[in-house]
């Protein structure tokens, strides 16, 4: 499902009306938690956080006129996405990610490599999304995505 919006407000009046409340609220917890430092903008026809060029110049390496990105939230055609880059580069925050959800939720995880689905919006954990948010700084992503990504 490809939303174009030129911004986060327009991005959520134009998903689904269902997924509207469920979007705004991630979108909140993720601001909220988030560490100084991110810039929220939209990228790739979703809601983006990511590392400015002010803050990192060299942007992501396979589009280097865009900043580098960290997280995104999106409604896709059969789920609601957050997309959480920090996941896919550490494992060790990946296996926290896992640990908590399933001490927390019932509801199996569906996850991929940096995306996390969530096909019933009622079952979206928003207070562990906002832990997950809060958990590395821009300067931590920088060095992760250098260290494991870039190469």
């Amino acid at each position: 499902m490809k939303i174009e919006a030129d911004n986060p407000e327009e991005y959520i009046q134009k998903v689904p009306e269902e997924r509207k409340e469920p979007i705004k609220k991630l979108r909140s917890v993720v601001k909220e938690n988030l560490p100084e430092g991110f810039e929220e903008v939209m990228i790739y026809n979703m809601i983006g956080y990511v590392v400015p060029h002010s803050l990192y110049p060299d942007g992501y390496h396979v589009t280097p006129e865009l900043p580098l990105p960290f997280i995104n939230i999106a409604s896709q055609k059969n789920h609601i996405a957050v997309y959480h880059s920090g996941v896919y580069a550490n494992d060790e925050l990946m296996n926290w990610f896992k640990t908590e959800y399933s001490k927390r939720i019932k509801t199996k995880l569906d996850m991929g490599k940096s995306c996390i689905r969530f096909r019933n919006p009622d079952h979206i954990p928003y207070e562990l999304i906002g832990e997950l948010a809060g958990k590395m700084t821009p300067q931590e992503w920088i060095g992760l995505y250098e260290k494991n990504i870039k190469g």
